[in-house]
Parts: structure tokens; C-alpha cells; sequence
């Protein structure tokens, strides 16, 4: 509104101007040596406004040839710009979706239009990579890593290459240069890391630890527990070569992260070698609270040495009985239970604490049921049905990182170099996908494990027993005392034959034929009529579903049969049907 009435202002105001300098009377005359002009104050005024836009179009004539390169020049570099972000753009797109081809061609489109491009660098590393040019890669993230806009980048390209070619000592002194230059760059603090964890350089990788919580990456309580890890590793390492390091190392640990087991069962042994048994037991508690583990039942049982089995059994029932809130009757302190009473001897108070788990046992309870019913009544064969049934048993849980099953317990990932990666928990790849799919005890197993302890066979001597001729019978077997109609007192200890003990009689080797398997047969057959003896020839009979084969097939057996096949007539019949009668 205000931009309209100063537009009528202004078109008032001229219209007063023109119409003042209208009425004004008199003559205006220029003079300039012998040259003389006059005329009218209007007419002047209208030369002068044709002047003075003759001036300002010449101007702009002029202005726009000089600045007429300069634009062309723009014009190209935009274009040449939005053809580079163009091609930038689809080869990143290419490269997502995996089009090495299409990556290719973009990339070398963007190297052209935008050479100074840092996106175009990228592309055309990244292009490299997908196609598995690993020099060309290299090249250019090298050529990346010289540009002070591109360094970081081009390190971690790099660090990349190095590690997918095996080049540790490469990529741990890429992933140091970039922590000189960037000391908040995670990547290359997490390799740095890692790199000397796996070395076994432990105070470095504390260094490194302080520098990431001084950067910011972690916050305190994570500083504080990774602090406590790499203390109880560096702790274990000199535990037989520096014990002094390694006391003053592992009670830092514990301080830090008492819930850490490794450190836990390192500090209550030192402390038990003090003397300090209190304090040793104090330490494995706080631990067995927050993570109930075989290794704290074992220290917490021999935290006072010299102490007998049984002593050891009462203190472990004393640990399984403190218990957090969330996780009452333990199995892990169940198991300490069984365990101990085991070595204490106590077969029947193992066999209680085992027997809400034997109907679904993991590897460890039938191990230890192995081991009770071997020590308790030396019934090696319930021990081997129960290590049989361990072998198929439900894993128990251990120390796992990353999808990696480790024996012990280790500071860092072997898979991902993550610190404090490892956790005790059953392998994700040991548990069942479906609960019907878990393997059940064979019935080999449960009549192996129900069967009472096997009685004493006696062998009855080989002048006893009689080998009587053949008999027809489909399958060749020694009689045994649950086929036989003799009186129960002789079915309770059958006579076990083998042919190694028996040698045939003269005149049964001449009656029998030569092809037939002899029949052992043992004193209570004695007195029995003897079965018919076996054919020399056995005629073969065909199954009840043995549909059996034709007795004459087509001559050419490329023939279609059509319809059923008529059996040929024998006798008179058959020979005139031959000869077309």
C-alpha cells in the first residue's frame, strides 16, 4: 500500500514539475565560440531527458560487451558444477544399490566436470572399491589424505585398505596419525584401542582410555568399567611374573567394576594369600550378586586353605544362599552345591540338588550325574548313558562375544576388537529354535539309565554243550534263556555259547550240508526233538510287496506296451500257440 501512493507522489510531482516548467515564458540560449542555440525551456528539458537515456542505454550496451565473457565463463562453470553434482549424486545412488557399471561411468563423469570436488574423490574411491580395484583405491584416498579439506577421510580410507589386506602394523600407524590430527575420532581411538589390547600393551591402551574420556567418547561410568577391564587383564598377565603389579592392579580393578568376575576371583586369591579371608569372601559376595559364576563357587570354596571337603560343601551352600532378589535358587549355585558334594563324598545331597534338572539336563548336570553314579556305586554303564546323554545335552552358558565361544575370559572381542565385549551367557548358537525341536534322551539311554546293575553271567564249559544238526529256521541265532521253555531256575542263568568254544562233532560236520550255518544248542535242549533239518537249496520266495518282474518282456524295449501282458501257456497249449495253432 505504502509502495502505491508513493508511486502517485511521484507521478504528482513530475506532472507539477512538467507542467511548471510548461508555463515558464523566455527563451534559453546556448553559446559555445561561433556556435549559437536557442530555444525553448521545455524543449530543452526534453533534449535533455533524451540525452540523458541515450547515455545510460550506451552504458548498458557497453557494460554488457564487457561483462559478456565473464558471464559465458559462470555459465560454463555452473554448468559444468550441477553436471559434477549430478553425476555425484547417481553414483552414490549406483554404489548403494551395487551397479559397478553405472558407479563406474558417474565417477568418471564427476572426475571430469568437477575435479576439486571432495564428494568426487569419494565416488571415484568408493567406485574402486566396489569394483575391487584395491590400488586405484588406495590412490586416491592417498591423493584424499594430502588435501587438508579430505585428511580425515582419507585416513580412514586407508585404515580400510590396510585392514582387508591384512596390514596390521599399517593400519594401527594410519589410526594413530589420524588420532594426532583428531583426537575425537572414534574410529581410529576404537582401532588404537584394540590394537594394543591384542598386543598385550596395556598401559597404552589406558592412555588411549583417558584420552577418549578427555575427548568425550565415553562418559564415566563406561570409562570407569573399561578402566577396571583393562586393569584385571594387565593383572592376570603379570600375575606369575610381577605379583606386586598385579595385587596393586587387580584391587584397583575391583574398585572399579566389583561386579567383574575375572577381577573378583584374582583379588580373593590375593587376599586369601593375605590372610584376609573376610575381605576375600566380602569381595567374591558382591560379585556372586550381580553374576553368579562357577569360577566365584570355586574361589569362594577354597578362600581358607586346608580346609577339609566338607567345610568347603557348608561354605558354598552359604554363597548358593546369597542370592539377589531377581534370581533366587540360582542353577549356578545349585551346581556349586552338587559340586562340592561330590568331593565331600555327599552322593545323596548331590543327587537332591540335581534332580529338579535331570528330566532336561545341560552338559554340565549330566556330567556331574555321570560322575555320581561312577563314584558313588561304580556303574560305568548309567556313567557312559549319562556322558551320552551330555554329548546331546543343552549347552551351558560361557563366555561369548561377537557370536566367538571363548574357554576363559578375555578383555577384548577376537572378532570385532570391542573391550569388554565378552559376557557369560549360553551361545546364541547352541539354543533351539523351536522347543519341539530339541533332541529327546533315546530309548537306549532311558532303559540304559532304568535298567538295574547288570548280574553275573556264568559260561557253561564247552564239554556241556551239544551241537545238534541244522534247524529250519529263516535267521540263524543263539538260543537264548527268553526263547526257551525250560524251568525258570535254569532262564535265570543262561548258558552263553560262542563258536570259538565249540568245535562240531565228527558225524553232526558229516550229516549237516556243507552250506548251512550249524545251530548251536545248550544243555537244556537236551531231551528235545530236534527241528528238521535245512535244504541244501533255499528256493526264493518273494516278498508279500514284491510285486516281482515280468516272466517275458517286450523284445524291443523301446515298444509301448498296451494293455496287460498274457502269460504264455505251457504244455501242448504253449507249443501250438508258438507255432500260431
Amino acid at each position: 500500500m505504502l509502495r502505491i501512493v508513493f508511486f502517485l507522489v511521484l507521478i504528482a510531482l513530475a506532472a507539477a514539475g512538467a507542467a511548471w516548467v510548461a508555463d515558464q515564458p523566455g527563451d534559453l540560449v546556448l553559446t559555445a565560440g561561433g556556435f549559437r542555440v536557442s530555444t525553448t525551456l521545455p524543449r530543452f528539458v526534453f533534449l535533455l531527458g533524451l540525452f540523458a537515456a541515450a547515455v545510460v542505454l550506451l552504458w548498458s550496451i557497453v557494460a554488457t560487451v564487457w561483462r559478456t565473457p565473464g558471464r559465458l565463463r559462470r555459465r560454463r562453470h555452473d554448468k559444468r558444477h550441477a553436471r559434477g553434482r549430478h553425476a555425484i549424486t547417481h553414483g552414490l545412488l549406483a554404489i548403494g544399490h551395487g551397479d559397478t557399471a553405472l558407479a563406474r561411468r558417474h565417477a568418471e563423469a564427476a572426475r571430469r566436470h568437477a575435479p576439486n570436488d571432495p564428494l568426487a574423490l569419494l565416488l571415484h574411491a568408493q567406485s574402486a572399491q566396489l569394483e575391487g580395484n584395491r590400488d586405484e583405491a588406495r590412490r586416491v584416498f592417498r591423493a584424499m589424505a594430502e588435501r587438508e579439506d579430505t585428511r580425515l577421510l582419507g585416513l580412514r580410507g586407508l585404515f580400510i585398505e590396510a585392514q582387508r589386506a591384512d596390514d596390521a602394523v599399517g593400519a594401527v600407524m594410519i589410526a594413530e596419525e589420524a588420532i594426532k590430527l583428531s583426537p575425537s575420532s572414534t574410529w581410529a581411538s576404537h582401532a588404537v584401542l584394540g590394537f594394543r589390547c591384542a598386543r598385550g600393551d596395556w598401559s597404552g591402551a589406558l592412555a588411549i582410555l583417558d584420552s577418549n574420556l578427555s575427548a568425550g567418547l565415553i562418559d564415566k561410568p563406561a570409562y570407569r568399567r573399561q578402566r577396571g577391564v583393562l586393569l584385571t587383564a594387565r593383572a592376570l598377565e603379570l600375575e606369575t611374573m610381577d605379583r606386586d603389579v598385579a595385587r596393586e592392579s587387580v584391587m584397583e580393578a575391583i574398585k572399579l567394576a566389583p561386579s567383574l568376575v575375572p577381577a573378583a576371583v584374582l583379588a580373593a586369591k590375593f587376599e586369601s594369600e593375605a590372610h584376609q579371608v573376610r575381605r576375600a569372601m566380602k569381595l567374591v559376595e558382591a560379585a556372586w550378586l550381580a553374576n553368579p559364576h562357577p569360577d566365584l563357587a570355586e574361589a569362594y570354596a577354597h578362600v581358607k586353605l586346608g580346609d577339609s571337603a566338607r567345610q568347603r560343601l557348608q561354605r558354598v551352600e552359604t554363597l548358593a544362599a546369597k542370592t539377589s532378589a531377581d534370581k533366587p535358587g540360582h542353577v549356578e549355585g545349585q551346581l556349586a552345591i552338587a559340586r562340592a558334594a561330590i568331593d565331600a563324598s555327599e552322593f545323596a545331597r548331590a543327587r537332591a540338588v540335581l534332580a529338579p534338572y535331570v528330566n532336561d539336563p545341560t552338559q554340565r548336570v549330566a556330567l556331574l550325574m555321570a560322575e555320581i553314579e561312577r563314584a558313588e556305586h561304580g556303574d560305568s554303564g548309567r556313567a557312559r548313558a549319562w556322558t551320552l546323554r551330555a554329548v546331546r545335552a543343552r549347552h551351558d552358558p560361557a563366555w561369548t562375544a561377537d557370536g566367538y565361544v571363548s574357554d576363559r575370559w578375555r578383555p577384548v572381542s577376537p572378532v570385532t576388537g570391542r573391550l569388554d565385549a565378552f559376557q557369560w551367557q549360553t551361545p546364541v548358537a547352541s539354543l533351539p529354535s523351536d522347543r519341539s525341536a530339541t533332541i529327546e534322551s533315546s530309548a537306549f539311554e532311558e532303559a540304559m539309565l532304568a535298567a538295574p546293575p547288570p548280574k553275573r553271567v556264568t559260561v557253561a564249559p564247552p564239554s556241556e554243550v551239544q551241537v545238534e544238526p541244522p534247524v529250519a529256521t529263516p535267521a540263524v541265532a543263539p538260543v537264548s534263556a527268553a526263547q526257551d521253555n525250560s524251568p525258570p531256575e535254569t532262564k535265570e542263568e543262561p548258558a552263553v555259547v560262542t563258536a570259538e568254544s565249540v568245535q562240531p562233532a565228527p558225524e553232526a560236520a558229516e550229516s549237516s550240508p556243507p552250506a548251512a550255518t550249524p545251530v548251536f544248542r545248550t544243555r537244556t535242549d537236551i531231551g528235545k526233538p530236534a527241528p528238521a533239518p535245512i535244504p541244501a537249496v533255499i528256493p526264493i520266495v518273494r516278498a508279500p510287496d514284491d510285486p516281482g518282474i515280468d516272466d517275458e518282456g517286450p523284445s524291443d524295449e523301446f515298444t509301448e506296451q498296451i494293455g496287460t501282458p498274457k502269460a504264455q501257456a505251457g504244455g501242448w497249449r504253449g507249443f501250438w500257440s508258438r507255432w500260431g495253432a
